[in-house]
């Protein structure tokens, strides 16, 4: 039911198949669990296929290693007409010794579309439900804020020729 789920989890062990050269889960795959878990929540919020316009801020902080448990966290934390923002957490946790990590996080767009012409569609508005939420949206439309001045930055130099 649209409007109502704003927070996708998904759990799964890191596996040989995930891995580089080095040994550690390659950020290609992780990139890969952070989409599909950021779709799962704009889906579940809007009811509607949805489509990634944006991945900001993207912070690889500590390696993914075979056997974690690995917990992929969406959170809707903004709305617009038709967008929904997300916060994205990936966490890991080595069950041999219980250690649990933030190995990679970043905020999301997705962009709801409408069956029959693939057109932005209305989405619910979300409102933050406590302080951290309202803190979360905020994070959100700063993230909003800088990514219209690069846009307008890169804009002005294309018109320049630079």
């Amino acid at each position: 039911m649209p409007g109502k789920q704003h927070e996708v989890n998904f759990r799964f062990l890191a596996q040989p198949t995930d891995v580089n050269f080095g040994g550690k889960v390659h950020g290609g795959m992780v990139m890969k669990w952070i989409d599909q878990a950021g779709y799962a929540c704009a889906v579940a919020w809007s009811g509607a296929y949805c489509v990634t316009a944006s991945v900001s801020g993207i912070q690889f902080v500590k390696p993914i290693l075979i056997g974690d448990l690995v917990t992929v966290r969406a959170r809707l934390i903004h709305t617009g007409r038709s967008s929904m923002h997300m916060a994205v957490d990936v966490l890991a946790r080595d069950l041999r010794s219980d250690e649990h990590r933030l190995a990679t996080s970043c905020v999301m767009v997705f962009v709801a579309l409408d069956a029959p012409d693939g057109r932005p569609t209305p989405v619910a508005t979300w409102l933050p439900r406590d302080d951290n939420e309202r803190q979360l949206q905020e994070q959100a439309m700063k993230l909003m804020n800088l990514s219209k001045e690069m846009e307008q930055l890169v804009d002005t130099h294309v018109a320049e020729g630079i």
